[in-house]
């Protein structure tokens, strides 16, 4: 669909009607899209601010960038690959996977391309949600989903004369695929997941790398050789070989995922300290290795990344970064380091949410202020106030395989408009206290997460001390979670105009 298709679409959808608007059109919008059209539900539009389809995977397509959730975990259950190319999907295959699912299940026509949410507003008198875009159209829809997840608002490191640098710069999420970077003198700011996985592909083409690093990360190896044509046979032949080895993996998750296994965790540990020993350099070993407990922060993986210190071209800078000048970076020491490119590799505000779009509830009610003390939501998709609004890859829904996640969530939307449409409901409301309950368990299991209370500056935690990324226990549990009846968590109100509802 090219832009100027889109645009037109646009143009004659203006004012309409809708049914259900759902913003964004990663993995957790088309999968929301699939299960709306096999239950009925027709009526609906993704909007979408990037020129493609594929949320994160379209804007993280920097050198090296990659799952770290193995590629048949990550995958969605009714749509299995058999043909993954390595253990660990790079990010063209992945993003590869998610437009074919799109188009298989006739989500694409949908889709609204280069067309960003910029408020939404709930009409206390009308029943419905005011949607807006930066294009000046405006949409009214019964239910509003929020699919854009914690990885769409890349964050700028706050330094100094940062847009006085007189050389190329641009961040890891918003890479500069038509700029040359052989030969050239590069500066890396940010040490975690981008990072990791961008340096080593870098610093082939580079002249010279400089990495600034604030903390060092737990670097597990990956490993990611890819499949032989006979293993991808017998994935292609073998009728349960797929479903096995997800199986398999979900096991290995499952067992892990609360780093309560003393014995793996030990064994975790020493495969990162093996892999740091890969470092030839003792001072730069030392530089590497994390003084903070294993899992504090989001553990990497990676089989190249300390390799890469041990080329003749990489540096490794520990201080700390006082300026940016027109030439490059000055650190605490005085020294300047002159570049030719800056990659910003600073990851993303991920505490956020929804709240990056101004959201306005009930009662005139702002998100921003309703999640004041950090986001909060009832099983990470509703959040009181806020009526006929459901999220996919909400607050504390962070964990193993988000395919996985995004699935019970998206069923989980489904039932609720189902119950909108068989008792003639105009809205539905999670009720505050029910809520309040849901999000008091969740804190008290995420503070019994011992390595998760450490003071290791980890993004799992709001500035409240509220932790509002991770789920504090396993896939399994959120599953029961997400299918248990729960009528009674919803204050509803009956529908004046039925015919609003049509399918």
């Amino acid at each position: 669909m090219s832009e100027r298709q889109v645009v037109s679409i646009e143009r004659e959808v203006e004012h309409n009607a809708r049914r259900i608007v759902i913003i964004g059109a990663g993995p957790g919008g088309i999968c929301m899209g699939i299960k709306l059209l096999q239950a009925g539900y027709e009526n609906f539009v993704i909007l979408e601010k990037a020129p493609g389809l594929g949320g994160t995977w379209w804007h993280n397509r920097y050198p090296g960038a990659a799952c770290d959730v193995p590629s048949h975990l990550y995958s969605f259950s009714f749509e299995v690959k058999r043909d993954w190319s390595t253990p660990y999907a790079d990010a063209p295959e992945i993003l590869e996977y998610v437009q074919a699912c799109a188009d298989k299940y006739a989500v694409t026509p949908h889709v609204r391309l280069n067309t960003e949410v910029t408020a939404a507003a709930w009409d206390d008198d009308a029943g419905h949600w005011h949607v807006h875009t930066n294009a000046g159209d405006h949409y009214t829809a019964a239910v509003l989903v929020a699919a854009q997840g914690m990885f769409n608002e890349p964050v700028w490191p706050a330094i100094e004369g940062l847009d006085q640098f007189a050389g190329t710069q641009f961040h890891t999420a918003r890479w500069d695929h038509n700029h040359d970077l052989r030969g050239e003198r590069i500066g890396v700011i940010g040490s975690a997941a981008s990072a990791v996985q961008c340096v080593p592909e870098v610093a082939r083409q580079a002249a010279h790398l400089t990495l600034f690093q604030r903390t060092p990360n737990w670097v597990m190896p990956k490993k990611d050789r890819p499949y032989s044509a006979k293993k991808l046979e017998y994935f292609a032949t073998a009728p349960d070989a797929v479903e096995q080895n997800r199986f398999r993996l979900w096991q290995q998750f499952e067992g892990f995922v609360l780093l309560d296994d003393a014995d793996r965790y030990e064994a975790s540990v020493n495969m990162v300290l093996d892999n740091i020993a890969l470092v030839e350099n003792p001072q730069l070993r030392d530089k590497l290795t994390p003084r903070y407990a294993f899992g504090c922060k989001r553990v990497l993986l990676s089989s190249k990344y300390y390799q890469a210190f041990n080329r003749d071209n990489v540096q490794l800078v520990t201080d700390g970064i006082e300026r940016v000048t027109a030439n490059g970076v000055v650190t605490a020491d005085g020294t300047e380091h002159q570049f030719d490119t800056l990659v910003i590799a600073t990851g993303f505000n991920v505490t956020r949410y929804l709240s990056s779009i101004d959201v306005v509830g009930r009662g005139g009610q702002h998100l921003n202020d309703a999640w004041a003390n950090g986001a909060q939501a009832y099983l990470g998709i509703s959040t009181a106030g806020f009526p006929n609004l459901f999220q996919l890859y909400g607050p504390n829904t962070n964990k193993g395989s988000i395919l996985f996640m995004i699935e019970c969530q998206a069923a989980y939307i489904v039932r609720q408009l189902e119950r909108l449409d068989s008792e003639q409901l105009a809205f539905m409301d999670v009720r505050a206290e029910v809520m309040d309950e849901y999000n008091l368990g969740i804190q008290h299991d995420a503070n019994g997460i011992g390595v998760w209370a450490e003071d290791c500056n980890n993004y799992f935690r709001h500035a409240s001390g509220r932790v509002v990324t991770q789920y504090p226990r396993n896939m399994g549990q959120y599953r029961l979670d997400t299918t248990a009846p729960d009528t009674h968590a919803y204050d509803v109100e009956p529908l004046a105009s039925p015919a609003y509802f049509s399918r």
